[in-house]
C-alpha cells in the first residue's frame, strides 16, 4: 500500500512563521506594558492555536484582567503582518509540485485562525494543495481529530491511504487521534529528541524525504 493522501501541518512544517508570530506577540505585550518574550520562548509556546500561545505569553494567562485586550491586539497585528517574514522552507515548493504530479491529494490542517490559513493557502499553495482547514467555530482544534476528518471529507477520500506530516508533539497526538501514521519533520519548531520523547518513529530530515517515504510500499 502506498500513501495517496497527505495531511500537512502548516507552521513549522510547510512554512517558517515563527518570526511573525514572535513579533506580533511582543507587539501586543509591549502595547500593554507587559514583559516581552524571547524567540525561543515563543517557539515552545506555539502549536495549540493562537489563544493558547497568548495564554502562555501573557503573565497569569487568562486570569490576567487585560488578557482579552492583549489577545485582540495580537490578532489585529498578526493579521496585518502575518506575511512580513513568513515563507516556505527550502525545498517545500518543489516537493509539493512533485507530489501533486504523482497524483498525491493534499490538505493543510492548522490551529492558526482560518482567515490566516486561507490567506497563506491562496498565496503559496493554491496550485498544489486543495484544502486548507484552520481554527474556526464549530470545529475542535488539534490534537482533536476533527480538522483532519474535515479535510478528508473535503478531499473526498478515506483515511486508509493517508499520512499526517507535522513538526510537533501536537501533530503526533493529532495523527494518533485521527488513526493516521505520522511523519515528523526535523526542520521545524521541535528537535528530534523532543519528538522521540513524544512517540515519533518516522522522520524526514528534508522535504524531499516526504517523496521517498510516500513512494515506499508501506
Amino acid at each position: 500500500m502506498k500513501y495517496t493522501t497527505i495531511i500537512w501541518d502548516l507552521d513549522g512544517t510547510l512554512m517558517d512563521t515563527l518570526q511573525d508570530l514572535w513579533l506580533s506577540v511582543n507587539h501586543a505585550l509591549r502595547t500593554y506594558r507587559m514583559p516581552e518574550r524571547t524567540y525561543e520562548e515563543v517557539r515552545m509556546f506555539v502549536g495549540n492555536g493562537v489563544r493558547k500561545l497568548m495564554e502562555r505569553a501573557v503573565p497569569d494567562g487568562e486570569a490576567n484582567p487585560q488578557f482579552g485586550d492583549v489577545f485582540d491586539e495580537f490578532k489585529r497585528h498578526y493579521m496585518q503582518h502575518c506575511k512580513d517574514n513568513t515563507g516556505l522552507y527550502p525545498g517545500i515548493s518543489e516537493t509539493l509540485k512533485t507530489l501533486k504530479a504523482q497524483g498525491i491529494r493534499m490538505a493543510i490542517v492548522s490551529n492558526k485562525l482560518q482567515a490566516g490559513v486561507t490567506e497563506l493557502h491562496h498565496e503559496w499553495f493554491a496550485d498544489t494543495i486543495e484544502v486548507a482547514i484552520g481554527e474556526r467555530e464549530g470545529i475542535k482544534r488539534k490534537p482533536a481529530p476533527d480538522m483532519v476528518e474535515a479535510a478528508l471529507r473535503e478531499l473526498g477520500v478515506e483515511k486508509d491511504n493517508a499520512v499526517y506530516v507535522g513538526d510537533s508533539d501536537v501533530d503526533l497526538a493529532t495523527a494518533l487521534n485521527s488513526g493516521l501514521p505520522c511523519i515528523s519533520v526535523l526542520w521545524g519548531f521541535r528537535d528530534r529528541r523532543f519528538l522521540e520523547q513524544h512517540g515519533a518513529t518516522c522522520f524526514a530530515e528534508k522535504p524531499e524525504d516526504i517523496i521517498t517515504i510516500t513512494n515506499k510500499i508501506n
